[in-house]
């Protein structure tokens, strides 16, 4: 019976250990850390439009934002403008999505990083919000609402199948 009751304590504290590991000391999702400051995005009849604002991030491990939804378009992407063999800039999927540094902040502007909402359900009209829901590496995911504004956008080509070093 001793032999049974040592078994019995050992399958306690290790399921209490495991248990612990999902505790207090566990990392904090990254959404939990990071907000979508001055978000807004570009109005736009059809086609494709881009969310800026400030990623910042108050957590103590930096944070990837890898992807996103968004009730308005049937895709969200992480997309980057840089300069393509031709020399001309060019907005493309950005691989390794967007890496916002612990305690640090991350700009998405016209001419960098950004969220691009694809093929658009509907016109988004300056003065109405969108709501896009950004998400993380580790799967945790953030709702923000950005304002539509007016914007004609940026100079670049778009390259749907290139793919940038994060």
């Amino acid at each position: 019976m001793s032999e049974k009751l040592c078994y019995t304590v050992l399958l306690i504290a290790s399921l209490l250990t495991g248990c612990a590991s999902a505790g207090p000391g566990a990392a904090a999702p990254m959404a939990s850390a990071v907000t979508l400051d001055d978000a807004w995005a570009g109005a736009a009849d059809t086609g494709m439009t881009a969310v800026f604002g400030t990623l910042t991030n108050t957590g103590s491990r930096e944070a990837r934002l890898v992807g996103g939804r968004s009730p308005a378009a049937a895709t969200v992407e992480v997309h980057e403008v840089a300069a393509g063999a031709n020399g001309i800039p060019t907005m493309r999927p950005k691989a390794g999505g967007i890496t916002v540094p612990a305690g640090g902040a991350h700009d998405l502007e016209p001419g960098g990083d950004h969220l691009m909402l694809m093929d658009l359900t509907g016109p988004l009209k300056p003065g109405a919000d969108v709501s896009v829901t950004v998400t993380f590496e580790d799967g945790s995911t953030l709702a923000v609402v950005a304002q539509v504004r007016d914007f004609a956008g940026g100079n670049e080509e778009y390259s749907p199948g290139a793919h940038g070093h994060g």
